[in-house]
């Protein structure tokens, strides 16, 4: 059999679509042959870990893509900040702790979440990333469809669940029932990060039983981070300089003549 056969019988994509090109790098270098085939499989396991990240990624159903590094912390104050860099050794992810980004809209809670989903699939981590309302929406066509055990199990086999936007819409009783049996089952089995606008005390707003409420709150709260992310919007903040940078670079021009006012 040819390389190319024996490569694609062993599963080795890269080599078996690029030993060629390897072949005559080498010759050409005078490679020895051990150098050869190192530099060649760890081609393979480079080629493996992208294909690897993408469907970490893919998987996660992100609804955008967002990373720590573009997350400027000079909008936060210094304990906050320290919070944040310490969030991004993932620790909390390894150890099943939850995570809660508590605050107003256009703060950030969102783009932290994901950029830590991100950094997680980057460390081969199983991520889910979903909004409260659309995991309901879901809850309940499982159920519909007696395939409930099966999405609880699936549920639960995340290293890492995003759920965001809790607090924008309330449900009804089965819906709070639905969401807390997930919401327990799924405790101690893996991290879960939680985005929302209401602090603790108010999310009898969302699930209207105080008692599920309570309970719900006291589990998975339990050896749990919270970041208190309140403030001014993130995004308005954002957008400010955006265009304080525009209008600058428009003025400098202004003043060169590279553009005129007709």
């Amino acid at each position: 059999m040819s390389i190319n056969e024996n490569a694609k019988s062993l599963l080795l994509t890269y080599i078996a679509g690029n030993h060629d090109l390897h072949i005559k790098e080498a010759a050409n270098t005078g490679m020895s042959c051990e150098d050869f085939l190192d530099e060649l499989l760890d081609r393979e396991l480079g080629y493996r870990k992208e294909n690897r990240l993408k469907k970490r990624i893919s998987t996660a159903k992100f609804p955008y893509k967002k990373y720590l590094v573009d997350l400027d912390r000079s909008f936060y104050d210094k304990k906050t900040s320290r919070v944040i860099e310490a969030l991004g050794s993932l620790d909390f992810i390894r150890n099943k702790e939850n995570l809660f980004l508590i605050g107003n809209p256009g703060v950030g809670k969102t783009h932290l979440a994901i950029a830590l989903g991100i950094e997680a699939c980057m460390q081969d981590m199983r991520v889910l990333f979903t909004s409260v309302p659309n995991l309901v929406i879901e809850l309940r066509e499982a159920m519909s469809l007696n395939q409930i055990t099966a999405f609880r199990k699936k549920f639960e086999s995340f290293d890492l669940v995003i759920l965001d936007e809790l607090g924008y819409v309330s449900f009804d009783k089965d819906g709070n029932e639905i969401l807390f049996n997930l919401l327990s089952a799924r405790n101690n089995a893996g991290s879960t990060i939680f985005t929302t606008n209401l602090v603790f005390e108010r999310w009898v707003e969302v699930f209207k039983d105080p008692i599920l409420t309570g309970a719900l709150v006291d589990r998975i709260s339990h050896e749990s981070y919270v970041l208190d992310m309140s403030g001014d919007s993130y995004r308005i903040r954002q957008t400010i300089k955006w265009l304080e940078r525009t209008m600058g670079k428009f003025e400098e021009e202004k003043k060169d003549g590279s553009i005129s006012d007709q």
